[in-house]
């Protein structure tokens, strides 16, 4: 039996703190229907040892989503997506906004290496390819 693709990804060394990465991760996959409410997210200990990471850093990403209303406690579930109070957080617009700065990032960082449209274009598709299942 195979392991499902983890749902959660890190990068240490990108400069962006692992417990904001696991936060903006959570919300995106909120905002793009992936986690709807009422959904169990994986413990704290799950997801520290499938990243290798220590329990504090997710407790305090947790405990961040549970402060801005993403999560919620649910006695005997553990932690859950919570029902949004803005309606339009998960709307086509608002994701494409959320995505489209990190989108302009790799352009920038793209072309300053000298690649061409094309070749950008290219290895979006190819990272598309890889990660879509």
């Amino acid at each position: 039996m195979s392991q499902p693709p983890p749902i959660f990804v890190v990068h240490p060394s990108s400069g962006v703190p692992i417990y904001r990465q696991l936060v903006d991760q959570v919300e995106a996959l909120v905002a793009g229907g992936r986690l709807r409410p009422g959904d169990t997210v994986p413990s704290v200990r799950q997801v520290a040892a499938a990243l290798g990471v220590n329990p504090m850093t997710v407790s305090k990403a947790w405990s961040r989503l549970e402060a801005d209303g993403v999560l919620q406690r649910d006695r005997g579930r553990g932690m859950v997506v919570a029902v949004p109070r803005d309606r339009e957080a998960g709307s086509l617009a608002e994701r494409k906004a959320q995505v489209r700065p990190l989108v302009d990032q790799a352009v920038v960082r793209g072309l300053q290496l000298g690649l061409t449209p094309a070749q950008l274009q290219a290895v979006m598709k190819t990272s598309l390819e890889e990660k879509l299942p």
